[in-house]
């Protein structure tokens, strides 16, 4: 009996876990460049004695599902989409180097450029700064590029280069705040041959439908984990039951 409440509980925690992660796919299948996360469920053996037999559910987020989302064109400048596996360099909250596929690009009143979550993107010397009064775009290589609006017979200028970056053969787990960082820390390397498409945006590659349907599952999982602790209970009290009529 105790074995079976156990197994029930630690799967209703894991059912849990996993409805958040459901959850979060579901409130972001329109973020841009959105990646859903993806849930690994793994047996926790307790150990003692007494306690052995009993196997406990330990689920977390350690990836996501890196397929690409569908591609928009928007029209706009600052809008970049990223081919392939490149990812786009920002600077986290904390400073450090992170990775994101969201490409909505915007230039702040202090004139650093930043993706759609605020984040610095990263050039070739650190975040990347343009003049407030500038006329910015960016070529498909990721050169951000500076036009004199008081001279529009000149060609754009490139001021620096967005670092675009492969995780191919390094391994990068996903943050809370959705930033992509490379295990044990450090950096990517930049890949010279990244391309990005510019006046374009990746979608989400969260799929409603699908995503509507783990939802249910999960949901009905949970309920038939709470009838096996009903039962459990009910069982329990039986045989208290006999217990006191034998011992009356």
């Amino acid at each position: 009996m105790d074995r079976l409440i156990y197994t029930a509980v630690s799967g209703m925690s894991d059912s849990m876990v996993r409805e958040r992660v459901i959850a979060s796919n579901m409130a972001n299948t329109s973020t841009i460049g959105f990646k859903a996360e993806k849930l690994f469920t793994m047996p926790v053996t307790l150990k003692g004695p007494a306690l052995e037999a009993r196997v406990m559910a330990d689920g977390q987020v350690k990836s996501a599902d890196m397929s690409a989302g569908n591609i928009t064109p928007t029209g706009r400048k600052l809008d970049i989409a990223m081919l392939g596996d490149a990812m786009l360099a920002v600077q986290s909250a904390d400073g450090t180097e992170s990775y994101t596929r969201r490409g909505d690009l915007t230039v702040s009143p202090t004139g650093v450029l930043e993706n759609g979550d605020g984040r610095p993107v990263i050039g070739n010397g650190g975040p990347i700064t343009l003049p407030l009064d500038a006329q910015v775009s960016i070529g498909p290589d990721g050169m951000v590029l500076v036009a004199n609006p008081d001279n529009p017979s000149l060609p754009p200028q490139p001021i620096d280069r967005i670092k675009l970056a492969s995780a191919s053969g390094s391994t990068t787990a996903k943050g809370l705040d959705g930033l992509f960082r490379v295990v044990g820390g450090g950096a990517l390397p930049a890949d010279e041959n990244a391309r990005v498409i510019p006046g374009s945006l990746e979608q989400s590659n969260v799929n409603p439908s699908e995503v509507l349907t783990q939802m249910i599952q999960a949901q009905r999982l949970y309920d038939i984990r709470t009838k096996l602790i009903a039962t459990a209970k009910e069982v329990d009290q039986s045989g208290t039951s006999l217990l006191r009529i034998s011992g009356s």
